[in-house]
């Protein structure tokens, strides 16, 4: 692989988070930094080369984390709140941006990331270069609390615990039920942040499965339809909740246009 990852810690929001920076071994100047936000039970790892591939082909450097209670972060202290993706997204992604010294990134988010990423975007319009999200959610549907109904019942029936303690560690419980927990509460439902993208004025990509088992078109629809700057929508076939693994070539193929072409601008 023709970059370099070095690991270190950034402390946001009182917590220590775990990081990578990667670095293309052919540095070409003034190319924004890709920062990559990770799903509802995601971590580093779990990304697996797919930052590296896109940093390569890019030429952009990019920095991806483990947000508080997941991977090799600070455990949680404390039940998620209805609010947990607006701390993520005001309190503590502008103190890692800032601790990284990174101006105006591209933000990748996958599912949870890609919200993370809007709330950002539709708060603080002029920090960001281009959004990128994969699966990310506006608003609660049926079909979402359904999937997150089922993965409990595989996560309490199957090996996925063992699975996914190869990335969180003693993270684990908590981190699994944190998430679930919150998406199936009642005062949760009524969750929506569609107010936040006519503040979007950047370009933006949305990329989602046509068969994501979280969510429906409309969510895409929503995103796409409702920000005031360029933006598309990629619906991939044969795919459902995680795009840059079901169908890799596709996403990477989509993703570095996209980004070429931010960066000719």
């Amino acid at each position: 692989m023709s970059t370099t990852r070095d690991r270190f810690d950034i402390y946001a929001a009182k917590n220590r988070l775990s990081a990578e920076f990667i670095r293309p071994r052919v540095k070409r100047d003034n190319r924004p930094v890709l920062v990559f936000l990770h799903e509802g039970l995601g971590s580093i790892g779990q990304w697996r080369d797919f930052p590296e591939i896109i940093c390569a082909s890019t030429g952009c450097p990019a920095l991806v984390y483990d947000r508080w209670g997941y991977g090799g972060s600070d455990p949680l202290t404390q039940p998620r709140k209805p609010d947990y993706l607006h701390d993520e997204a005001l309190l503590s992604l502008p103190e890692v941006l800032n601790q990284c010294a990174i101006d105006k990134p591209i933000l990748i988010g996958h599912s949870d990331g890609g919200s993370i990423a809007i709330i950002y975007a539709g708060t603080y319009p002029q920090k960001v270069a281009g959004i990128i999200t994969e699966a990310a959610h506006v608003f609660v549907e049926d079909v979402t609390v359904e999937g997150i109904k089922r993965a409990v019942e595989v996560y309490e029936s199957t090996d996925l615990k063992t699975r996914l303690a190869r990335f969180h560690g003693s993270n684990t419980e908590l981190m699994f039920r944190g998430w679930a927990d919150i998406w199936l509460s009642p005062e949760f439902r009524n969750w929506n942040i569609e107010e936040y993208l006519p503040h979007i004025t950047c370009p933006l990509l949305a990329i989602q499965g046509k068969d994501d088992e979280y969510g429906t078109p409309a969510q895409v629809e929503a995103i796409v339809g409702k920000v005031t700057g360029p933006a598309r929508a990629s619906m991939i076939d044969n795919c459902g909740h995680i795009p840059h693994i079901q169908a890799m070539e596709k996403v990477f193929s989509e993703m570095v246009s996209f980004i070429r072409e931010l960066t000719r601008r």
